[in-house]
């Protein structure tokens, strides 16, 4: 099986572009691989309580579902501090998505070890 990395950098400003992110990154959770998620950019607000639940896209289901399945398959969601910051999300929001708030050096790092990244 293969190590994923999906990049996701879209937000409410695409929903159907950022729900397809974690929609595939889920099938490759149920396929077997090895999956990590990186949000960056729009994609940081994706991870507030109230995005998370309402946010359906166009042929690719709500987000929260899929999100659910990731979490629940402990697949790290790795979430750009320096965006967070500029999008106002807070460690608040971050503890109730499991998420992990990180520099772009992890992003580098993470796209070095994965066999495939996926940007979306």
């Amino acid at each position: 099986m293969a190590k994923l990395l999906f990049n996701i950098t879209n937000g409410t400003n695409n929903p159907t572009k950022a729900s397809l992110g974690f929609m595939l990154a889920r099938t490759a959770v149920e396929e077997g691989h090895e999956v990590q998620v990186f949000l960056n950019a729009d994609a940081v607000s994706l991870i507030r309580k109230p995005v998370l639940e309402s946010l359906v896209g166009l042929g690719t289901g709500k987000l929260s579902e899929h999100f659910n399945i990731l979490v629940d398959a402990n697949v790290p969601i790795y979430v750009s501090a320096i965006s967070c910051e500029i999008r106002g999300v807070t460690e608040k929001d971050l503890k109730e998505a499991n998420s992990i708030k990180v520099f772009p050096k992890t992003l580098l790092n993470l796209s070095l070890q994965a066999d495939r990244t996926f940007v979306y």
